[in-house]
């Protein structure tokens, strides 16, 4: 089974070439570690690294102008592969694009994503633009 936790340089290439000015939301989908790998061999669960990483990269992400729409602990896998499970979803809004990729180049939030890569098995980061109009699913 192929695990998914950080962009691959292909994938962060096409998130750049996108338009950086507007906002965006990432989808973010995690399936945490039972037991986190951290390379000092610290002794903690992956949830319990993941909220390190929060309690970190939160201030970094608030100043940036970050916001978390919506989060959620996912509970059935109505339509999907049954055997695939998430731990946490959640949507985090970026006034711009321009706005994550300072987030993620800051010196500080470099230092806290350690705490991540120790708690994430899986995860899915999906960039989302907004679309106006409509009120119905695909309108």
């Amino acid at each position: 089974m192929t695990y998914y936790v950080d962009p691959e340089r292909d994938q962060f290439e096409a998130f750049k070439e996108l338009p950086r000015d507007k906002p965006i939301t990432m989808l973010n989908m995690l399936r945490f570690r039972d037991k986190a790998q951290y390379e000092d061999g610290r002794d903690a669960t992956g949830a319990a690294a993941y909220a390190a990483y929060g309690r970190e990269s939160g201030p970094i992400f608030g100043r940036v102008g970050g916001k978390i729409l919506w989060r959620g602990n996912p509970e059935v896998m109505l339509i999907g592969p049954g055997d695939k499970r998430w731990d946490l979803v959640f949507c985090a809004w970026y006034p711009t694009a321009s706005a994550f990729l300072e987030m993620v180049t800051d010196p500080d939030y470099r230092l806290a994503v350690k705490h991540r890569q120790a708690a994430v098995l899986d995860s899915r980061l999906i960039r989302m633009s907004e679309i106006s109009g409509g009120q119905g699913f695909a309108d």
